[in-house]
């Protein structure tokens, strides 16, 4: 058992410290791997100590957490919904995270206030869609996914007003925000500390995620406590992707494509996916990050811009496959 989930989950560790490397050694000054090491141990170059150090490590440790953040997020929602287009970005989630942020940036606050509000935010959204959703015949995949975009569309509505009631002088970056952006990301440890307690947290819930996927009538019949269980899933998903808006603002596809390809690949087992999804999340977020910044350098793109034109084709791919 603990080889069958220690080789992939080794291979995607080998991935992200990979992408990592590459984050720190790219961009406008090209720094060697053995260069990085002796940055690291706090050797080398004065100046190229404090890129590393003070600019791309932080930032890139931010792009790892964000993206872990969303994966499992969504793997969670697709889990609770049984449905595997489900992420926090099409249902909602997103937006009402970005709402509860702009509303507190807007206010004047700043630190945990923004962070409260975003998670404030988020939950609300699920509540609203899990609400609206749950009808006399209970959930179908086709209704959640339908209320969700609804609500999904009402929020950008919402935020469009927000944004057209704004200060002309903040108007540029929060525009640059919502289409997600690490270029201020410079205190990297708290979404990482949240992403390894969440990982944590989930791995000894693992089976019952796994008897919860088959259905709630199913999981009672097996001893699990579904209630308490899907109100985790709901408060869990909506403080991760609260904590990923706040750190970098609405990044979309993430959440949806990375458990997808997972599952094609590894299997449906939660302790192995969950896991894999906060490495697989992170890696491919460090490296859309470090495309962001260096594609048309000096001048930086929003990672949401390149996480959606790498995740709407292989989204589309593998819907096309599973016909």
């Amino acid at each position: 058992m603990l080889t069958r989930l220690g080789f992939p989950l080794s291979l995607l560790l080998l991935a992200a410290l990979a992408a990592l490397l590459l984050a720190l050694g790219v961009g406008s000054a090209q720094i060697s791997p053995g260069q990085i090491m002796d940055l690291l141990q706090g050797e080398g170059d004065a100046l190229a100590r404090t890129m590393v150090m003070e600019l791309r490590l932080p930032r890139a440790l931010s792009a790892f957490a964000v993206g872990g953040l969303l994966a499992v997020a969504g793997a969670l929602m697709q889990v609770l919904l049984r449905n595997p287009l489900a992420d926090p970005y099409v249902l909602g989630l997103s937006g009402g995270a970005s709402i509860g942020a702009l509303a507190a940036m807007l206010g004047g606050l700043g630190g945990l206030a923004i962070s409260g509000s975003a998670f404030g935010g988020a939950l609300l959204s699920t509540f609203l869609v899990f609400g609206l959703a749950h009808g006399s015949g209970g959930w179908t995949p086709s209704r959640l996914l339908l209320t969700g975009v609804v609500v999904a569309a009402g929020w950008g509505a919402v935020i469009t007003l927000m944004l057209a009631l704004s200060p002309a002088e903040r108007l540029p970056g929060m525009l640059y925000w919502l289409m997600g952006d690490l270029s201020y990301s410079r205190t990297p440890w708290p979404p990482l500390l949240l992403l390894l307690a969440t990982c944590v947290v989930l791995i000894p819930l693992g089976r019952s995620l796994n008897v919860l996927a088959r259905g709630p009538q199913q999981a009672a019949a097996l001893g699990v406590a579904v209630r308490p269980l899907e109100w985790c899933i709901y408060v869990t998903a909506s403080l991760l992707t609260a904590a990923a808006v706040t750190t970098a603002g609405s990044i979309g596809f993430v959440g949806l494509v990375v458990p997808h390809i997972l599952r094609l690949l590894l299997g449906n087992d939660q302790r192995l996916i969950l896991p894999a999804c906060a490495l697989a999340g992170g890696t491919l977020l460090v490296l859309a990050d470090t495309l962001a910044r260096t594609l048309i350098a000096p001048e930086q793109l929003p990672v949401g811009v390149i996480t959606a034109l790498l995740g709407v084709p292989t989204f589309l791919f593998l819907l096309y496959r599973s016909r």
